[in-house]
């Protein structure tokens, strides 16, 4: 999804009109009016109703609208916050997370800080939920970026994004290759999860036995990076976080796969101490994490 098109989509949505909309833009109705043509053409979507009195948004341009205005509030609201931390020179920033998460998302986020901020030492971890949860609550770190939710008293979890966990074979696999897939076809492959540990069973086999589907792992391996290259090898197929699978989707080393019921949508959350009072690095921190977490799904 292209921002530049969403951002004149959600300044037409927001005035009601082309001609409102090029003024507050600073650009040509006709601009306008072809960059929308332009974005309803990429998303093969009417957003708009033309008629003699002006545009009204369809109800696809209703539901995107709403995703539009909670987008540019949080730019805004990272735009802010970082204008606040704008007299940051020095200090130290400790941070952790899981290590789908740290590998995924928050190395773009680390840089962006890094740069924004040269003058405050980062120190970030890389450890599983539990870990991180005990670290935050004996103060070693300031906050935790998970995808468990704590259970113990003295920690509070805010959500700031979801994350996707989406099916996915390889290239040039039978299934890629046919325009529907069953849930129950794709779990007929063999079957790739992410090794569980004590907790016994993965987040994707507890979920999928939740809604009431048969299937047994064929390799469990400690990693989602393994799980991942295992499906690029050709070893079978996998559920697995979309952020994670990105850059081998865009590669053609693996294929995503659009299967009803397989899709599993998860809160991500920042942990931190109940009492604590979050200081002016680790605002400007989180602020640069939601903005991550929109690019990413973007």
């Amino acid at each position: 999804m292209n921002l530049y098109h969403l951002k004149i989509f959600h300044e037409v949505a927001r005035s009601g009109g082309v001609t409102r909309a090029a003024e507050r833009l600073m650009v040509s109705q006709p601009a306008v009016s072809k960059q929308l043509k332009d974005f309803e053409r990429s998303l093969k979507t009417p957003l708009l109703e033309r008629d003699g009195r002006g545009v009204r948004l369809t109800a696809e341009g209703e539901l995107l609208a709403g995703y539009a205005r909670r987008v540019f509030a949080l730019v805004g609201e990272a735009e802010a916050a970082l204008e606040d931390a704008s007299s940051l020179r020095r200090g130290v920033l400790a941070v952790g997370a899981s290590p789908t998460l740290g590998a995924y998302l928050l190395p773009a986020v680390l840089v962006r800080f890094r740069r924004r901020f040269p003058g405050i030492v980062l120190r970030f971890e890389v450890e599983n939920a539990a870990v991180l949860h005990r670290r935050v609550a004996e103060g070693g770190i300031e906050a935790g970026i998970t995808e468990v939710k704590p259970s113990g008293d003295g920690l509070v979890a805010e959500v700031f994004g979801h994350d996707v966990l989406v099916p996915v074979v390889p290239a040039g696999h039978a299934l890629a290759k046919r325009r529907r897939v069953t849930a129950g076809q794709f779990l007929a492959q063999p079957l790739i999860v992410r090794d569980a540990g004590a907790a016994g069973k993965s987040l994707v086999e507890k979920t999928l036995e939740s809604r009431g589907l048969s299937m047994t792992p064929a390799l469990s391996l400690g990693s989602t990076e393994a799980v991942k290259q295992a499906v690029a090898a050709g070893l079978g197929v996998a559920i697995v976080p979309r952020m994670a699978a990105q850059s081998e989707v865009l590669a053609g080393r693996v294929v995503e796969l659009p299967v009803k019921r397989l899709t599993i949508r998860r809160p991500l959350y920042v942990v931190r101490r109940a009492e604590a009072r979050s200081g002016k690095a680790l605002t400007a921190f989180l602020c640069l994490l939601r903005h991550g977490m929109v690019r990413k799904l973007l």
